[in-house]
């Protein structure tokens, strides 16, 4: 019986909110099931000596070219332990999400690495209804309600 690479990781992500209250959500699917996709936040692990809120930042200015400060994130809205499959391994990972209002910007993936420009194929502002009204798989399935809470913080 073969055994499956387990990685642990901590996640900085975040939910990016246009001037007119959408979220910013990438299409991507896992590399051994290309047919299942899903919509998630920008974000991803932390590179060594790094916390949460620095990963953030840095995922946000590469995965859409949007360069703000660590600062401008404030305190993380939500956190979640998910375990998930992606290219043959088991992901636990503990994922801390951050708010950002931002003003309308070109979303740039050209900070993509080789595993994103594979595995990402599309970008798309979400409004709180149509997260709530899709068939589509969002992650996390509570978002459309972090959303909110957010817009009435």
């Amino acid at each position: 019986m073969e055994s499956i690479e387990v990685v642990e990781r901590v996640a900085g992500r975040v939910i990016l909110l246009d001037p007119d209250d959408r979220v910013l959500l990438f299409q991507g699917f896992d590399p051994k099931r290309p047919d299942q996709r899903w919509w998630f936040t920008p974000g991803g692990g932390l590179e060594p000596g790094e916390a949460e809120r620095e990963a953030a930042v840095r995922e946000l200015r590469e995965e859409t070219g949007l360069t703000v400060l660590p600062q401008d994130l404030g305190d993380a809205v939500f956190s979640n332990y998910v375990e998930f499959m992606f290219d043959g391994k088991l992901l636990r990972q503990h994922n801390h999400f951050f708010a950002l209002r931002t003003g309308l910007f070109e979303v740039s993936t050209a900070g993509f690495d080789a595993m994103e420009q594979q595995t990402h194929v599309a970008h798309r502002w979400w409004s709180v209804e149509a997260l709530r009204g899709t068939e589509e798989t969002i992650h996390p399935e509570n978002l459309a309600d972090l959303v909110a809470g957010v817009l009435v913080i």
